[in-house]
């Protein structure tokens, strides 16, 4: 596949009822020959949706999802895989895994929550961002290469500092040719960007790829906007976390983390 050379506006193309082609806007920003992991995590979530539509018993949100990364994500077909695991009225945890040459390279959990009216306690979040339409945009290829990175509308709040930033982010691409995405699943297809926007030190000396990343939300996020209010830390002893606010339009929605790998280029 040609990376630099994007030739549909969507990130994958269904192949069957479980198979998905990524184009060349899901290019990694390590390896543009990989795919970036946020458009992936986005489409497991959109499996998960489709799955969750099927059974019985609508009316539960997504309040948590973690992803395991198992192995290098190739920029080849993949298979996504969906189960019930825990089967419940009120909870249900849902777990998917994606196979690429038939290896699994991630697997995903989510909690699913029955939905109750508690907006008369609702409350304790984070203060709402400046809106994403009061901001310039911000080349993150400057820093980043890729498909997927090129594929951004970035607007940070302020210059980006090393292991601090807080940018919207969005894009114009479809997360699956001809297929309407969930809020959600569009949300969570921006939410790994994250681990990209408040680089500690330079891409080119130091690597600091996630081998994972978890979610909770408190609301379902809205709109075609993600509010990354982020921090990275790096440890003594070659670890790092990368720990985000998430935000919509209307204000925060939940948090995300990733556990870093630090080492120095070429190791």
């Amino acid at each position: 596949m040609n990376a630099s050379a994007p030739v549909v506006n969507s990130y994958f193309e269904r192949i069957d009822e479980h198979r998905y082609k990524p184009t060349a806007h899901v290019g990694g920003a390590w390896n543009t020959e990989e795919q970036h992991f946020s458009p992936l995590g986005g489409l497991i979530t959109h499996a998960i949706d489709r799955h969750q539509a099927e059974r019985p018993g609508a009316g539960m949100v997504m309040s948590r999802i973690s992803f395991d990364i198992l192995g290098r994500l190739a920029l080849d077909e993949c298979e996504v895989r969906v189960e019930t695991v825990r089967p419940g009225r009120t909870i249900e945890l849902v777990e998917a895994t994606v196979l690429i040459a038939g290896r699994p390279v991630v697997r995903a959990r989510a909690w699913f929550l029955a939905v109750l009216d508690t907006s008369a306690v609702a409350g304790g979040g984070a203060e709402r961002l400046t809106p994403p339409d009061e901001l310039a945009p911000w080349s993150m290829a400057s820093v980043w290469p890729g498909g997927y990175i090129a594929s951004l509308d970035a607007r940070p709040l302020a210059p980006p500092q090393p292991g601090r930033a807080t940018t919207w982010v969005s894009t114009g691409v479809e997360l699956v040719a001809g297929e309407r995405a969930g809020g959600v699943a569009s949300f969570i297809a921006l939410v790994d960007t994250a681990n990209g926007i408040a680089v500690r030190q330079p891409p080119t000396a130091w690597m600091f790829p996630n081998v994972d990343l978890t979610i909770h939300l408190h609301r379902l996020p809205e709109g075609r906007w993600a509010g990354l209010d982020t921090t990275v830390v790096f440890g003594p002893t070659g670890q790092g976390i990368t720990s985000t606010v998430l935000h919509d339009v209307a204000g925060p929605v939940g948090h995300a983390q990733q556990i870093l790998t630090v080492r120095p280029l070429g190791d």
